[in-house]
């Protein structure tokens, strides 16, 4: 059975409207929050009011999704993607900082699978400064299980938690 979103940002604007309110007032989003399968929906390129057709549809249809849980008080972050049985995941941990809040992450590990059979696993080197951390600056996590932010780079990114779970 095909799951059918009802997307509620049609375009930037909305967003932006959303990104500005949450830089002045916070978003109150909290780690709970965030807790679950994040299947990304939309981006839109920097300085774009048009979510990207070709990048949108190129990652819905590799399953881009980012996996989140809090382990022993951590946040656990893993941005995972499919091609037929192939999965590619960075896993690695992450914590929310400032009222926005942003959404600070590192990778420090690689993990291929085929399958159920891990075909290549490694470790990934610490980053030299963590004021080069990639992030998500978070605008906004409505009850209706819809995540945006924006990224280091710019660009915006729509998810929608996975199995359409609700606050």
């Amino acid at each position: 059975m095909e799951c059918v979103l009802v997307q509620p940002f049609r375009n930037a604007e909305q967003l932006l409207q959303l990104e500005i309110q949450a830089r002045a007032q916070g978003t109150g989003i909290q780690e709970q929050d965030l807790v679950g399968c994040w299947l990304l929906q939309q981006v839109w390129a920097k300085g774009s009011n048009s979510f990207s057709v070709i990048n949108s549809t190129v990652l819905k249809a590799i399953g881009a999704r980012l996996e989140i849980a809090i382990v022993l008080k951590e946040i656990q972050l893993c941005n995972v993607v499919n091609l037929g049985n192939l999965e590619l995941r960075f896993i690695g941990k992450a914590k929310l900082q400032g009222k926005r809040p942003l959404l600070l992450f590192e990778f420090n590990h690689i993990l291929i699978k085929f399958g159920r059979y891990v075909l290549f696993q490694r470790l990934l080197p610490a980053p030299v400064s963590t004021r080069v951390m990639p992030f998500f600056a978070l605008i906004t996590r409505d009850s209706n299980g819809w995540l945006a932010a924006r990224g280091r780079g710019g660009g915006l990114a729509l998810w929608k938690k996975f199995p359409n779970e609700t606050v």
